[in-house]
């Protein structure tokens, strides 16, 4: 028997001892641009179909077609959705990036490929499964043209059959994916069912993984961050909205372009009530966003980090005139160009802080696309009730990958706006001034131009209480002291941090955004792997709340875990707390461009923990404590 054999029954023998049971992460190597987001979509949506949680990221090149580009999907019978840094399943289309992709996967992995690739010589403890895709469309797609985006499903297909997922939920799912497009419907399918009908015909099963149907995703829905946020600033009443194109935030402006033409044109006249400008740059757009604040309208702009930097001056008369804006920040790799197309946390002292002189802005920070729909809603009262850009810190990961979610509540509360100044509050507070503090929380009363009110020249240079010019140092004093109350006055009106307090553990996790899926995946293997328990607490907003200092206070050790190189949530906690708080922290940093994942966090947490510990956790890995069913 030659090795090749003894290693294919070996194979086969490990799956029949250990089925691993919607528990893995499969990796679709492609090439941009060749039609493999319709069939990523299906595969990920027939799996949320089986009632088995799933996730999935797109990793993809930021200049041109035919690059490579990788998606990968993640099934978790535990619900987690989070990056998994291993590769389960391989499905190996893209011949440039073939062999480095077979090569990094552990053993025990499965690999579907292009057959004329012959991956199956690179090694010989994986499973393979050589695909004839050439050969397989062309019978399905006479059209030569369109095969390179129909070929794509067949690998669906394959998928459905080695891994049990139900045929008719993947038709399901084409159907949702393509819509009316009947011609691209009739030649997916076909695709699909030659992908099947190949893989029943010529493939023994021989790897451990299978789907099966659960019951946990009832009433889900799959959904982008960006779309989330749009559909959140349609029903928090916005009206203005001036963008320049910027990966990765142009979505969330081309997705609410397209809610606003179907929910807000007058029935009546057939004419928009609302106005959304690409304007010729991010200076001109947030430019834009302040005027028509100051005038009245709900107004926002979305970027990313090299947008933010252009902002700086127009943020700072913002702050300093106090117009309300709302500024979406879908963070990316930088800086300057960066990679565009890759993730990160690592504009959060940027936003802090941005413009010259003294600013401090108020960030809040969702970590689902529930929380990037009733944030973007918060933003816009924020923005008003504190007369003041608001910065929802957003990511690439978040915005652009879909997400699974529960169906999003109708807001059930009336807006608000803040203090607009009113015939009753002028009688109580007598004489009005547009930057005098009446009631001791740094915020003024405003005026709308138009609204029968006093009205004010907005000076972005020195003025007094009374909104006239000034140059005293005494007024410009008075009024930076006013504007620092005002912000801690916000400590009370920002989200909330969410806290699970565990009274066993002397270690506390703070993380945010995205960082919180990869951050309680490691608290569960930490108890799991090496009995460690752990606290948590994520933080949801900029300034922060009193409950940061209780939580230091009640543990030894704080892990701040975030995806930046230079810790930079952890700098700004460095400038509030004591130093005696300040020595608990830690730092657990990811930037790659990647998504952060759970084992990387459990690993760096576990070297600063002590050498001890990671060796017995490493041993205790390596002897098979990957899990089954």
């Amino acid at each position: 028997m030659s090795p090749t054999d003894l290693a294919v029954q070996e194979q086969q023998a490990a799956a029949n001892r250990q089925r691993v049971v919607n528990d893995f992460s499969i990796q679709i190597a492609t090439v941009n641009g060749s039609g493999s987001q319709t069939a990523n979509m299906v595969l990920l949506r027939s799996i949320l179909l089986m009632g088995v949680p799933v996730s999935g990221k797109n990793m993809f090149p930021s200049n041109i077609a035919g690059l490579p580009t990788w998606y990968t999907i993640r099934t978790s019978k535990r619900g987690y959705v989070g990056r998994k840094k291993e590769v389960d399943f391989l499905v190996a289309m893209n011949a440039e990036t073939a062999k480095e992709d077979v090569l990094t996967l552990d053993p025990g992995a499965a690999v579907v490929y292009d057959a004329p690739l012959k991956l199956d010589t690179l090694r010989n403890d994986l499973t393979f499964y050589p695909v004839p895709f050439d050969k397989l469309v062309a019978p399905v797609c006479p059209d030569a043209k369109l095969r390179r985006l129909v070929r794509n499903m067949i690998y669906d297909g394959i998928l459905a059959n080695l891994l049990g997922i139900d045929m008719a939920l993947m038709e399901k799912a084409l159907g949702k994916q393509l819509g009316k497009k009947g011609k691209a419907v009739i030649l997916n399918q076909g695709a699909l069912k030659a992908g099947w009908d190949y893989a029943d015909a010529n493939f023994t099963k021989q790897d451990p993984y299978v789907i099966e149907p659960m019951n946990e995703t009832a009433g889900k829905i799959l959904i982008e961050g960006n779309a989330a946020a749009a559909i959140g600033c349609m029903l928090a009443g916005v009206t203005v909205v001036a963008w320049y194109p910027i990966t990765p935030s142009s979505s969330l402006c081309e997705s609410l372009i397209s809610y606003m033409k179907k929910y807000r044109i007058d029935k009546e006249t057939g004419k928009a009530t609302f106005a959304i400008v690409q304007a010729e740059d991010e200076i001109a757009s947030l430019g834009m966003v302040i005027g028509a604040s100051w005038a009245g309208a709900r107004s926002m702009t979305a970027t990313a980090g090299p947008g933010i930097s252009l902002m700086g001056e127009f943020a700072g008369l913002a702050y300093y005139a106090e117009a309300p804006a709302v500024i979406f920040d879908v963070q990316r790799v930088g800086p300057s160009t960066g990679l565009p197309t890759r993730t990160a946390q690592g504009d959060l002292l940027q936003a802090a802080f941005l413009s010259h002189g003294d600013t401090k802005h108020i960030m809040i920070i969702p970590a689902s696309v529930e929380e990037c729909y009733e944030m973007a809603q918060q933003a816009f009262d924020l923005a008003e009730l504190f007369q003041t850009p608001i910065f929802v810190m957003m990511d690439l990961d978040l915005g652009m990958n879909h997400w699974m979610s529960d169906g999003f509540k109708y807001p059930d509360k009336p807006i608000n706006r803040g203090k607009v100044l009113t015939d009753d509050v002028l009688k109580k507070i007598g004489e009005w001034g547009r930057y005098k503090d009446v009631d001791g929380d740094g915020i003024a009363y405003r005026t709308i131009p138009g609204d029968g009110m006093p009205a004010y020249f907005a000076r972005g240079s020195g003025h007094n209480a009374k909104g006239q010019y000034s140059e005293r140092p005494d007024d410009y004093v008075e009024n930076m002291d006013r504007l620092a109350r005002k912000f801690e006055t916000a400590r009370q009106h920002v989200p909330k941090p969410v806290i699970q307090n565990n009274p066993k553990a002397k270690i506390g996790f703070i993380g945010y955004g995205t960082s919180h899926y990869a951050t309680e995946e490691s608290r569960d293997q930490l108890r799991e792997e090496t009995k460690v328990e752990t606290s948590y607490f994520r933080l949801r907003a900029y300034p922060f709340t009193e409950e940061l200092a209780a939580f230091v206070d009640a543990h030894e050790r704080i892990y701040v875990i975030e995806q930046n190189r230079d810790a930079q949530l952890l700098q700004l906690m460095k400038l509030e707390l004591t130093p005696e708080r300040v020595s608990k922290l830690r730092s657990v940093l990811h930037y790659n461009g990647l998504p952060i994942d759970a084992r990387s966090v459990t690993d760096d947490v576990l070297a600063q923990e002590g050498f001890e510990v990671a060796k017995k956790t490493t041993a205790r890995m390596s002897a098979g404590s990957a899990g089954g069913e």
